[in-house]
């Protein structure tokens, strides 16, 4: 099975290369990569003490970023190392200040899990979340590098519990320890074996609460704003946007939206501006309009969202009618704000959580759109009471970062 498995590693890398010629996203992945060993050399020294943490986007590395800031206070003389699988994560982040170095990860070839692990040299690696790669375990477990999963979710359909999953099981013995999320992942891992594993929650839960500590405002958005309802479109995707284009089109409330999509696409934005009725602005062009003018403003940059979260008094996540599911809802939950999703959200445990406790509100059409936001908008003690709800669910959940950073005061 390893053969077969590296052979279809270095295949697809062959086809990447030839994609990437076509695609922006897969060329960033792609020539990304081609640095790695080049910059890791230059910063990482053989005499240096490392800890490496490995998210596969930009949602783990919010994810680990508690644990990071934590082990980060622990162990001072330590560099950090942070390696992204997805441009999405890597690009938004590879400006960060909390590591030493960050980079793609290369991929799982034998001689690219040898070279990253003999320069890095990490006495402690922390996979956030999920990606369990092969090749990069087994040089961790054949060197006997400490290792470990965090906010770990295991599934009984993933490939290590069926009876073909072997290969795949093996990988798993190279974990020092697992923090899981949830009761399950610790039955799952138990079944097969596997003792070491912590029920530690979730780390999401404690880097979103953090968030209120910090200083979300933006002053354009409160310009824009103006003291009128706000409701933000989350992490969109088309078929979001469609069905908020139609409400939006539609409404007589006297509301605001701000649209943040998931991929900026100038051309999308374009076509959204010409069929929307409403007077639009692009971020890009704030500074050469009045906002205050404004009924719906697109934010075509990245990296502001969670802060525009905190001026919203209803928010819609987006990634609900696709595949794996819809996005983070914790952000604007954490705010107080009531939390509009589709209705693909079943792998998602807060979703799942926020849904049965009515802090959160499932739309599969046009009309439950339009019902949903009506409703919320025209009264305000419902929506005061689901944003409690959100609030609440948030502050009751911390605590993961606490036990994974307790497990290595106590153990180091």
């Amino acid at each position: 099975m390893l053969y077969i498995y590296n052979f279809i590693i270095l295949f697809a890398a062959q086809i990447l290369k030839f994609v990437a010629l076509f695609s922006p996203k897969i060329k960033l992945f792609v020539n990304g990569r081609s640095t790695v060993f080049s910059e890791l050399k230059q910063k990482i020294h053989k005499s240096d003490k490392t800890i490496w943490f490995h998210a596969a986007s930009l949602g783990e590395y919010e994810q680990g970023l508690p644990v990071i800031q934590g082990l980060k206070s622990k162990f001072p003389a330590h560099k950090i190392i942070i390696t992204f699988f997805s441009p999405s994560g890597y690009e938004v982040r590879k400006n960060n200040t909390i590591a030493d170095v960050t980079l793609y990860l290369p991929l799982d070839t034998i001689k690219n899990a040898r070279k990253f692990i003999e320069i890095a040299n990490p006495e402690f690696v922390f996979f956030i979340k999920y990606e369990f790669w092969p090749n990069y375990l087994r040089e961790l477990k054949s060197k006997n590098i400490n290792t470990y999963l965090i906010s770990g979710i295991l599934r009984k359909d993933q490939r290590f519990f069926k009876w073909y999953g072997g290969f795949f099981r093996k990988g798993l013995f190279a974990f020092t320890h697992f923090f899981v999320q949830n009761e399950r992942s610790k039955v799952l891992l138990q079944d097969i074996g596997f003792q070491n594993v912590t029920l530690s929650g979730d780390t999401r839960f404690d880097r979103v609460a953090a968030i209120l500590e910090q200083n979300n405002q933006l002053d354009f958005i409160s310009n824009f704003k103006n003291n009128s309802p706000l409701i933000v479109i989350g992490s969109s995707w088309e078929q979001d946007e469609k069905l908020w284009l139609e409400y939006i089109n539609s409404t007589t409330n006297k509301v605001k939206f701000i649209i943040a999509p998931h991929n900026i696409y100038p051309e999308k934005n374009t076509n959204f501006i010409e069929k929307c009725n409403k007077k639009t602005v692009l971020f890009s062009q704030k500074e050469s309009k009045n906002l205050e003018e404004f009924q719906v403003f697109i934010i075509d940059t990245i990296g502001i969202l969670t802060k525009i979260y905190a001026y919203s008094d209803l928010a819609y996540v987006g990634g609900g009618f696709g595949n794996p599911g819809v996005h983070n809802i914790l952000e604007p939950a954490t705010f107080g704000v009531p939390v509009l999703i589709g209705p693909n959200y079943s792998h998602f445990a807060e979703a799942t959580a926020l849904v049965q406790t009515k802090g959160c509100t499932v739309i599969s059409n046009q009309l439950e759109l339009k019902n949903a936001v009506d409703f919320l908008l025209q009264n305000e003690v419902e929506r005061m009471e689901q944003g409690h709800i959100c609030e609440t669910f948030i502050q009751m959940n911390k605590g993961a970062t606490h036990k994974i950073v307790t497990y290595f005061e106590n153990h180091f």
